[in-house]
């Protein structure tokens, strides 16, 4: 690689350096006990409290798991319904200049399940299927809902790892406001704020209509840009405005403003690894987790970067040269090494926002972001939902070390027993059962197979990283395959829902189950967890965990196509 681009990729650490601990440390504050408080309590207090009221909420009564997690899918379940009659109806709704007729019935079902799960993917072009309202009073608004959820969910767990013998782990609806009015909107202000003053446009126009140099008419799209962008990388969301996402000028015009959107994806995950040790009481917890993320992050965005920079070595041998970098389907102003960086942090959460074609990436780069999103999106992942995640590894990964050495396994002197190991089996399967199961029927069934752009073992890939993506919800896409059809919108939307909500409820049954236990004093045989070596053994888990889960149907994808060539 160049040595510029290994000075964005610096640049980029550097930055998330500086944000983890000052933007941690303010989400330890506004989601701790102490949120009375937090910054800015006389201007964010009263709008919270008039939320309470009319929501009818009382912010001192606290909620058993089963009752937080009934909470969050009613809370889930009511944006599913409104976001897909806003779809539907967006035809004789106002906020509609272009007069964009409403949308299919399956469509609708697969959009609104992506934008309530987080997921965003999108089947379809935005800019020519959805309304400006549609965009800004649904899809937005989701970006900042669903994101609100992951933190709400991360930090039941986290009280749940903290407290001694509690019945309850907080309130939903506490966490939700909380998270949405002090931590989310200041934040995509901000952003949408730098991102117009970059370029990125912010209107409510309609199309207008150009005459190009050779005498055509081309349609040039307006609408709410810059809001939508900001959160939907704040918010680890992803979806676009537009269908080419993150490679559209008028989204991310400059390597300006890609800079600025990949420490967007990556702040808030990374930061909820300090606001964790904030809240435990010990942020040597805190930098172990963040240490873990930090190294799988790291080593998937050169593997992409080293191998777009090198590009396909048939098309090098074949036009004579001795290096070219891969340059197909990718922007000219990012070039391949940006690509491969933006890629790796894209599905390293669970963001999804793209500014390339995966589906154009050599094999052993387009392996990278499917890896990621394989690894359950942990490296940092998604808002809330990476720090949850990896979470769910430390458990195992104490089990495991237990086991070693015949001693009842602890983590932050919770013990761990069978109750909640059996949670955490069904936190790590439920999402690649849901994945092969589907990709296995797609890949033998005429119908679906139809989809299918390429062949062979890329082929296999594009259904692979389609469920993948679905289920992790992360929302990027091979955009090879053809996937506004019938079987896709309802089974991808299906996978969608599961890999959202077959994950949030164990991790909230967990987080009651280790609330209720008390806090056992720390003896010889407990295994430091806020240490180098837990680090190690915490990425090893991952590692061993999904290369075991998937290394069969990878075999048979990319590293088949990239033993090829």
């Amino acid at each position: 690689m160049s040595a510029a681009a290994w000075l964005q990729f610096a640049v980029l650490i550097g930055l998330v350096a500086i944000s983890t601990p000052l933007l941690g440390r303010y989400v330890a504050r506004v989601l701790g006990p102490a949120a009375d408080d937090a910054p800015l309590e006389r201007v964010f207090g009263p709008v919270e409290r008039v939320v309470y009221r009319l929501a009818h909420v009382d912010p001192r009564r606290e909620q058993t798991w089963r009752v937080y997690a009934a909470a969050v899918i009613s809370f889930s379940a009511v944006g599913l319904v409104v976001l897909y009659a806003l779809q539907r109806l967006q035809g004789v709704l106002p906020g509609n200049p272009d007069g964009r007729p409403g949308v299919s019935p399956f469509l609708a079902f697969n959009t609104a399940a992506s934008f309530v799960t987080n997921t965003d993917w999108q089947n379809y072009a935005g800019e020519s299927t959805m309304s400006h309202l549609t965009q800004a009073a649904g899809l937005t608004v989701q970006n900042f809902v669903s994101a609100a959820v992951g933190l709400a969910v991360a930090v039941a767990l986290v009280r749940g790892l903290v407290r001694r013998g509690s019945p309850t782990i907080g309130n939903f609806w506490v966490d939700l406001t909380r998270s949405v009015v002090r931590i989310l909107l200041p934040l995509a202000l901000v952003l949408a704020v730098l991102l117009m003053a970059s370029g990125v446009i912010q209107n409510l126009s309609g199309a207008h209509h150009a005459t190009t140099l050779e005498g055509a008419t081309q349609m040039i799209p307006g609408g709410p840009v810059a809001s939508q962008e900001a959160i939907k990388e704040l918010g680890t969301n992803g979806g676009g405005f537009f269908n080419a996402n993150s490679a559209h000028p008028f989204e991310n015009p400059t390597a300006f403003t890609d800079l600025l959107e990949m420490w967007a994806i990556l702040a808030i995950p990374f930061a909820m690894t300090s606001a964790f040790g904030r809240l435990v009481g010990d942020r040597r917890q805190g930098w172990a987790v963040l240490a873990a993320m930090l190294i799988l992050w790291s080593a998937s965005a050169v593997v992409a970067m080293e191998a777009e920079t090198h590009g396909n070595p048939a098309v090098t041998a074949a036009a004579g040269l001795q290096s070219a970098p891969n340059m197909e389907g990718k922007e000219v102003r990012f070039g391949a090494s940006a690509s491969g960086l933006f890629a790796a942090t894209t599905t390293g959460t669970s963001t999804g926002a793209v500014n390339s074609a995966h589906d154009s990436f050599t094999p052993v780069g387009g392996a990278v972001p499917l890896v990621n999103m394989m690894l359950g999106e942990v490296s940092p992942g998604g808002v809330g939902a990476g720090l949850y995640g990896m979470l769910v590894f430390a458990v195992l990964a104490v089990f495991l070390s237990g086991l070693m050495v015949g001693r009842t396994p602890e983590y932050l002197g919770k013990k761990i027993q069978a109750g909640e190991m059996k949670l955490v089996v069904l936190t790590v399967l439920a999402v690649p059962v849901m994945i092969l199961t589907l990709a296995a029927i797609a890949v033998v069934t005429d119908g679906p197979r139809a989809s299918m752009l390429n062949p062979g073992p890329h082929g296999l890939t594009e259904v692979l990283y389609a469920y993948t993506s679905a289920a992790n919800n992360n929302g990027s896409a091979f955009a090879g395959l053809a996937g506004d059809t019938t079987w896709y919108n309802l089974t991808l939307g299906l996978a969608m829902l599961a890999g959202r909500f077959l994950v949030i409820v164990p991790v909230l049954a967990l987080a009651g189950s280790l609330a209720r236990k008390p806090t056992v004093p720390t003896g010889p045989g407990t295994l430091p967890t806020g240490t180098p070596l837990f680090t190690g053994l915490l990425i090893v888990v991952v590692l061993v965990v999904v290369g075991l889960t998937y290394f069969p149907v990878l075999a048979l994808g990319p590293i088949l196509e990239a033993l090829t060539i």
